[in-house]
């Protein structure tokens, strides 16, 4: 790995796990940091200053305890500056500056020239500043500009009042993933689209190529604990690249059983090497039949819990890469085969656990915040909805797409219908791999899974609404005339929610009426999530939630990450075997 790791600095890991370069140089740390409260400092040139306000450590919000900053209050735009001296081997070659995530508009200035712009507080962006840069010390100036009451962004779970409130928590402004600079040759591996095909025992990958791309070709090489299991090589052709691996041994990533291979793909241009990347990959399927989810062609119950992403002196941001891996090792403790990851875009080092660890997880955006009943509302949603699929397209973990969650201002226009048949067929287009929900709970115009939520703490009536299903009777639909059951497998992608706190006061927050006693707390838990299990025709449930946030107290661990439960009795309940595993 790179000579210019700094181990000293915050989140020192390799950002993008499966697309990894030997040079490369992190960013994350101390930077110069000025809260723009007027959104003047564009007008006032602060990309040219000599020096900002503040300090903060990046790539932590200035709302958490870990930036050195701990603001709460609204921040309509933010300033970041540093110095940075380029490695004088990488003047010769391209040199990019990306970033993980920056909430919500950024411009980006190197030595005073904006290099470039980008809208979106969830999804990975870069420039490339080779004809910017200079010998010796560099600056590179950050604005973020940040609206989450404007209506016109996605927002997830961030508070639009002053304080947290209900199941909304702490907002995250400006930098919150990892900055880091990375050099490049003339002509460079862009990015690769990965597609498992176990059945015919390959795999296929498209590479884009940046640059010329004459007289190239790309040569893949896929390894198995170790041992070359395929090759492959092809021409370039324009930009672009297609191949495929046929692999001497197969072996099925699948959850809790997570086989991997490794991955290599060179850029060769007169047949020597001009750029090499290393990956992985997991030979898996996501298909549908009429009661189930299939795994590699067999029915896998869903066993899924809620995870915010949120950390107490983080806030987005885990304090370290082992807070990511413990929060799955928490959830898979606890008898959970995986996560809908809520409202909120999750970094790739998260998505890499859950790759390495075998969990399953369904990508979703952050809605929440944004009005998608206008054009301008489509407008700032697709773009970056559309970039986080391609960034996270290769990871086996993510068995399923569902861009928005509970969409209660639509009022069912045609209008507001053709919003979400829109971003469902694009997400079709770029992924026909995976099941895509238009929106998840009580609202369907065109989905894979039919799915609903429910927080009825009453166990008798929760049991009663899906009796009848479970004897091939009538399907339990929340909202008749708000979605129409026509037959897809059925998810229960947020129920539970239960409220408990003894330690706390009347002030916490949770679904329903808290339970008197931890004994009515566990039978109400296992009355409920085995009425789901037990049911054939029910494929997947999602608990809300894995750890409390903020007020919201209904975690099975608490925010800090302590265990409420008994590990081992939730464990018990979780993995009885569900009737469509029979």
């Amino acid at each position: 790995m790179s000579i210019f790791i700094n181990n000293d600095v915050p989140r020192p890991e390799y950002p993008r796990p499966q697309m990894v370069r030997e040079e490369w140089m992190n960013l994350n740390g101390t930077w110069e940091f000025e809260i723009d409260h007027g959104d003047s400092g564009k007008e006032r040139k602060l990309y040219e200053a000599q020096s900002l306000s503040g300090k903060i450590i990046v790539p932590f919000c200035p709302e958490s305890k870990l930036s050195g900053v701990e603001y709460k209050d609204f921040m309509p735009a933010v300033w970041y500056r540093r110095t940075v001296t380029i490695p004088d081997s990488w003047y010769s070659q391209r040199v990019l500056i990306h970033f993980g995530a920056v909430d919500y508009e950024t411009e980006v200035w190197i030595n005073g020239i904006s290099a470039g712009t980008h809208k979106g507080g969830y999804s990975s962006f870069s420039f490339e500043i080779t004809k910017l840069l200079k010998q010796g010390s560099n600056v590179i100036t950050v604005c973020a500009r940040d609206d989450v009451r404007s209506g016109r962004q996605p927002g997830g779970k961030q508070s639009s009042r002053f304080h947290s409130y209900g199941c909304y928590y702490t907002r995250t402004t400006g930098i919150w993933q990892t900055v880091w600079l990375e050099c490049v040759p003339t002509e460079y591996i862009a990015s690769y689209k990965l597609i498992p095909d176990p059945d015919n025992e390959c795999v296929h990958i498209n590479v884009d190529v940046d640059g010329e791309g004459g007289n190239c070709k790309v040569a893949a090489e896929a390894f198995y604990e170790g041992k070359t299991v395929g090759k492959s090589e092809a021409s370039v052709t324009g930009n672009t690249c297609r191949l495929t691996i046929k692999l001497d041994e197969i072996h099925l990533w699948q959850p809790g059983s997570p086989c991997l291979y490794d991955l290599k793909i060179e850029l060769l241009k007169e047949e020597k090497c001009v750029d090499s990347i290393t990956g992985y990959f997991g030979l898996r399927t996501v298909t549908l039949d009429k009661n189930a989810i299939l795994i590699n062609g067999k029915p896998v119950f869903q066993r899924l819990v809620l995870d915010q992403g949120f950390y107490p002196d983080g806030i987005y941001t885990a304090p370290t890469e082992d807070d990511l891996k413990k929060d799955i090792e928490i959830s898979m403790g606890l008898g959970f085969n995986g996560a809908r990851l809520h409202e909120k875009m999750f970094e790739p080092r998260f998505l890499y656990w859950s790759d390495k660890l075998g969990y399953l997880v369904w990508g979703e955006h952050a809605n929440w915040g944004l009005d998608i009943t206008t054009p301008a509302g489509l407008e700032n949603f697709l773009p970056e909805w559309l970039e986080g699929i391609k960034r996270d397209f290769n990871h086996p973990s993510i068995v399923g797409w569902c861009p928005f969650n509970e969409t209660w201002d639509l009022d069912g226009t045609k209008q507001d219908d053709e919003v979400l048949r829109i971003v469902y067929n694009v997400t079709k287009m770029l992924d026909n791999t995976r099941p895509v929900i238009d929106t998840s709970g009580n609202f369907h115009v065109v989905t894979d899974i039919f799915d609903i939520h429910d927080y009825d703490q009453d166990t008798e009536s929760f049991k009663a609404k899906f009796e009848p299903m479970k004897n091939g009777g009538e399907v339990y639909v929340t909202h008749p005339q708000r979605q129409k059951y026509e037959g897809q497998p059925y998810f229960v992608s947020e129920y539970g929610g239960i409220w408990w706190n003894p330690e706390g006061d009347e002030k916490g927050w949770g679904y329903g009426k808290r339970p008197k006693s931890l004994e009515e707390f566990l039978e109400r838990y296992r009355i409920l999530t085995e009425t789901l299990l037990d049911n054939p025709r029910i494929c997947a449930f999602c608990y809300t939630q894995l750890y409390d946030v903020e007020q919201e107290v209904n975690g099975l661990y608490t925010y800090d990450r302590r265990p409420k439960f008994d590990v081992e009795t939730i464990r018990r309940i979780n993995t009885k075997k569900a009737a469509i595993e029979e």
